[in-house]
C-alpha cells in the first residue's frame, strides 16, 4: 500500500460526500498500511459547521476506540486541513498528515483570499505531525473546482 492507494481512497470518500448532499472532502486514517477509519464531510447531512472529513473522522474514531494519541496513525486527506482541523491534529498527536490539494489551491478555486492554515497552526503548536502535501494534487483539485465552480 502507498500514499497513491490511500488517497484515491479519500477521494472516493469526497465523491461520496458531494454525492449525499455535503462539500467533497474526504479523508482516510491509516496505521500499520490499513485503514482503520474513514470520513466524509458531514456539514450538512449532520447540521453541523464543524463536521470536516477530518475532524469529524477523528472524533468518531476517537469515540468509538478510546485510542487518544494517534502518533502511530497517518491521515490522508483530499485537501490541506483548516485551523479547526489543523488543531483537532495537534490535540490528538497524530503522526502523520498526507494532503492533495492545498489551501492556496482552494482559495484560487474559490476566488477568496487565503492563509496557510495547517503550516500556521502547526508552526505554532507543541506538536506537528510529519506532513506531505500534493499527492495526487489534480484530481483533488478537480474535484473541488466541479463543486465549488457552481456554487
Amino acid at each position: 500500500m502507498d500514499d497513491i492507494y490511500f488517497m484515491k481512497e479519500a477521494l472516493k470518500l469526497a465523491e461520496s460526500s458531494l454525492m449525499r448532499g455535503d462539500e467533497p472532502f474526504g479523508a482516510v486514517l491509516v496505521k500499520d498500511g490499513a485503514i482503520v477509519f474513514r470520513g466524509e464531510n458531514k456539514i450538512n447531512t449532520e447540521s453541523d459547521p464543524t463536521y470536516h472529513a477530518e475532524t469529524g473522522l477523528i472524533r468518531d474514531f476517537i469515540k468509538e476506540t478510546k485510542i487518544t494519541d494517534l502518533s502511530e496513525y497517518t491521515l490522508y486527506t483530499t485537501c490541506e486541513p483548516c485551523f479547526m482541523c489543523a488543531g483537532t491534529m495537534v490535540w490528538a498527536k497524530l503522526g502523520r498528515l498526507i494532503y492533495g490539494a492545498s489551501n492556496d489551491d482552494l482559495r484560487n478555486i474559490r476566488g477568496k483570499k487565503g492563509f496557510p492554515c495547517s503550516k500556521t497552526v502547526f508552526e505554532n503548536s507543541s506538536h506537528s505531525p510529519v506532513v506531505t502535501a500534493g499527492v495526487l494534487r489534480e484530481e483533488c483539485v478537480n474535484i473541488l473546482k466541479n463543486y465549488f465552480s457552481k456554487r
